[in-house]
């Protein structure tokens, strides 16, 4: 089976000559394979579509298009008949529907673009699948006559008489103040079909915002106030797309602790709840989840959905790029999270920035910073809870403030690089013309291309607008332009933000290599465990109470550091024997009983 995809968004055929259609081989053989629709003319307004059934997937037209918006690929023919939906002409396609487990809790897994979300709003109903016939008027009775003879033909049927009821978790939680308006407590009150709102409160830690109207509110307190307005619907199936968005490790825990309650402690009375999650970050989605269902494919191509797998089977399939029961590799190369031993033992080194004890005051808040050093070919991660000074001490360290005590000096041919939290996109400026800016002419070096923008995904993105980029897509375009920069010190606030596992892996696995190569160092804020424990070899840690003050630790030794982190989270972690990945215990487990009563809550090899 051939698929052509083209993105229309950015299709601009004012702005190009149809090389698309002039370069076809088969169109100039006089074989209508990609064309304007009814004949109309190639004026600059009408845009082209392929024929799929004519195209021979020969990829001159994905080529020759200036923008890079076309896509052509062949799939399995065993797939033909297993469309699930497709979104019109020259669409992306979704193979299969996920299966779910009542009274459990099931993660979706997979890259960006991939079709997660999009299954999602289908499991909800906002989406009514039309099985890849595009030229039909798709309705819940053609969805229930496709759907014949497997599992999702029942639950449409529910779904289309209303006999179960869905809760979805938006993605973007930004638009909620474009949705809904007033105070976070009335509006909660006002859904609040479970009497749970108050608890709630407390849980996920409202207390600040609870009187604050929902339009004043950052990320992470739209993020929580989306949670709490699901989980107080009384439904059947409750749908989380991204929940840990814009929060640190500990609101991801008590995000986790909040979806465990819906399934682990309903009441008698209540009927049994069924739990979808999509999250990107590894170890809470091992955290809180029962299975693992893993989407693969082509970004913003096609996706195909895989079975249903017990949580840690899952996972593994999913790092190790091979479903053994389709005999179907999606990845070329498995992905290894395991730790270099040796860097363990890395105490000595050519120190290459020093930092003094330092002091930095708002009029609200205060950091005091503990001294310390960072080493030529050192990652020092940073982790702590949001509004504890993390940024603000990064921010210290590229010059962007200056401390109210402590006077922090810097060799003037020290070279800094620094990628800030919150990214912006000028308008006007496309992906390679701000790259060549920050980096010069060597982003345009075969090896630059090799090593840092085809792992990234970026060598497609080179003539889009950074304004039309995704929140994913703009992180990586930043994170490549930090590192492309001629740096001895790189700081990366929060570079995961937005990102599929992959592209968090291959940024993590990015960041070393470019350390190690150049012999720099850098200094990384970040939430999500499983890229720190990758890409740090030490660690330091911020306390303190939140938005009050904040103290960081001196840099210490990886196993020292999340001890202390996780100490105060009460979470322990323990290594997968098969990939070496740190695994989150359950809560009151006995491996989670006899970790904390040996003080060791992260690294055991159990």
């Amino acid at each position: 089976m051939r698929i052509a995809v083209i993105e229309y968004d950015r299709c601009k055929p004012s702005k190009c000559t149809y090389e698309c259609i002039r370069f076809c081989p088969l169109v100039r053989s006089g074989m209508l394979a990609i064309g304007i629709p009814d004949d109309g003319p190639m004026d600059g307004k009408n845009k082209p579509v392929i024929y799929e059934d004519v195209c021979n997937g020969c990829g001159i037209c994905v080529k020759s298009c200036p923008f890079s918006v076309i896509s052509v690929v062949n799939t399995p023919e065993r797939l033909d008949s297993e469309v699930s939906h497709r979104f019109g002409t020259n669409g992306f396609a979704l193979f299969r529907l996920p299966t779910i487990k009542p009274g459990g809790i099931t993660s979706f897994i997979g890259q960006n673009g991939i079709g997660k979300s999009t299954a999602m709003k289908i499991l909800a109903g906002e989406i009514i699948p039309n099985f890849g016939r595009t030229d039909e008027t798709t309705t819940w009775d053609s969805a229930i006559e496709y759907s014949k003879g497997t599992e999702m033909q029942n639950y449409f049927q529910k779904l289309a008489s209303r006999e179960i009821r869905t809760v979805r978790k938006p993605q973007n939680v930004d638009s909620i103040p474009k949705m809904v308006r007033g105070a976070v407590k009335e509006i909660l009150k006002k859904i609040d079909e479970r009497i749970l709102s108050r608890d709630l409160k407390d849980l996920l830690n409202m207390d600040n915002f609870w009187d604050r109207e929902v339009k004043h509110l950052s990320g992470g307190e739209l993020q929580k106030v989306a949670i709490a307005a699901a989980v107080c619907r009384d439904a059947d199936i409750y749908l989380f797309d991204e929940p840990c968005s814009f929060l640190d490790v500990k609101e991801r825990l008590n995000v986790g602790r909040v979806i465990h309650e819906l399934i682990k402690n309903r009441s008698t009375t209540e009927k049994e709840k069924t739990v979808v999650v999509i999250e990107h970050d590894l170890a809470i989605l091992d955290y809180l989840s029962d299975y693992v269902v893993i989407f693969y494919g082509e970004r913003g191509t096609y996706g195909i959905i895989s079975q249903p797998y017990f949580v840690r089977e899952g996972v593994n399939v999913f790092l190790d790029g091979y479903i053994p029961s389709e005999n179907m590799r999606f990845r070329a190369e498995s992905i290894l999270i395991k730790r270099d031993s040796a860097r363990e033992a890395l105490e000595v080194g050519t120190t290459l920035f020093s930092y003094p004890s330092m002091k930095k005051k708002y009029k609200e808040f205060e950091l005091n910073v503990k001294s310390g050093k960072i080493r030529e070919g050192e990652v020092i991660g940073i982790l702590g809870p949001n509004g504890i000074g993390k940024t603000t001490f990064v921010k210290l360290l590229a010059g962007v403030e200056k401390p109210t005590e402590g006077i922090l000096e810097r060799d003037e041919s020290l070279k800094v690089s620094y990628k800030p939290q919150y990214l912006s996109a000028p308008k006007g400026l496309n992906v390679v013309s701000f790259l060549t800016k920050v980096g010069g002419e060597k982003v345009h070096s075969s090896y630059f291309q090799s090593s840092v923008l085809r792992p990234l995904g970026i060598d497609r993105l080179l003539d889009h607008e950074l304004s039309s980029l995704s929140g994913g897509e703009l992180q990586k375009v930043a994170v490549a332009g930090t590192l492309a920069r001629e740096a001895d010190l790189y700081l990366l606030d929060e570079p995961s933000a937005f990102l599929s596992i992959e592209d968090r892996l291959a940024v993590a696995k990015l960041v070393r290599r470019i350390v190690q190569e150049k012999d720099a160092a850098a200094f990384v804020v970040e939430h999500d465990l499983i890229f720190q424990d990758y890409v740090a070899d030490r660690l330091i840690v911020f306390e303190g109470i939140p938005s009050v003050r904040g103290v960081a630790s001196i840099p210490m030794d990886m196993e020292s550091g999340m001890n202390l982190f996780l100490k105060n989270l009460r979470i322990t972690f323990r290594r997968d024997p098969n990939t070496g990945r740190p695994r989150a215990n359950k809560p009151g487990s006995r491996l989670e009983r006899e970790q904390i009563s040996q003080g060791r809550y992260y690294y055991s090899l159990t």
